[in-house]
């Protein structure tokens, strides 16, 4: 009998290797763009869609974008004046936590400021999280679903019924409430009838320009960040 994948040995220390040697090159990298561009900001993240963010990216004529493990851009960085790659940068680096990501660039800070303002994405919301607004939906025939996904919405919950092959609601059904954790049948009832709650967005959050630090949200200072 074969021996399952599942049960095969695997050597921690190899792995442990691995892994510090990936965090080795993102760090190395990190500093290569500190090098590469005179500019570095801080930026936040809310409800961050992959695709959509790859999207901005690529639309960025001049920069290069670091999400991942906080402590290793950090790490990168520098975390005091002691140990900073460039002055100031240990400034940047105690504003690295929770949902954020680095942005190095040559772009003027209009410019920079002009495209984060400017994005924003709107998707569909995922489950757990909260209703924008309350949905409901009310008695009598639904035309924009065909006739056979008439199990499909039963199963999620919607009294429904075939009544001469139209797909029927036979009573006011309410599929999300306002300020409420989306079940995953709500979510996927909102994304059939294609309404979007979820707004990706990117927040700046801080910059350092040569010897020119700023911060950009007001009220967060230092000792508002989580220490690590």
């Amino acid at each position: 009998m074969p021996k399952s994948k599942r049960n095969r040995a695997v050597t921690l220390s190899k792995t442990k290797k691995k892994g510090r040697e990936h965090k080795e090159t993102i760090v190395n990298t990190i500093r290569e763009a500190a090098e590469k561009y005179p500019s570095v900001y801080v930026f936040a993240f809310e409800n961050m869609r992959n695709l959509k963010f790859k999207q901005f990216r690529e639309s960025i004529k001049s920069g290069r974008f670091f999400l991942g493990s906080n402590k290793v851009m950090q790490v990168a960085l520098g975390r005091s004046a002691a140990d900073e790659i460039k002055p100031g940068y240990y400034k940047i680096s105690k504003f690295l936590r929770g949902e954020k990501g680095l942005f190095f660039t040559d772009m003027s800070e209009e410019e920079v400021k002009k495209v984060f303002d400017d994005f924003e994405v709107y998707d569909f919301a995922r489950t757990g999280c909260n209703a924008t607004e309350k949905v409901e939906l009310k008695e009598g025939p639904m035309s924009e679903f065909s006739h056979e996904m008439e199990p499909f919405l039963r199963k999620q919950g919607m009294p429904v019924r075939l009544n001469k092959g139209a797909v029927e609601l036979i009573s006011d059904f309410v599929v999300c409430e306002e300020g409420k954790p989306l079940s995953p049948e709500s979510a996927r009832i909102l994304r059939l009838l294609g309404i979007k709650m979820t707004l990706f967005k990117l927040h700046l959050i801080c910059s350092l320009r040569g010897d020119d630090f700023e911060l950009y949200r007001e009220g967060l200072e230092e000792s508002d960040i989580e220490s690590s």
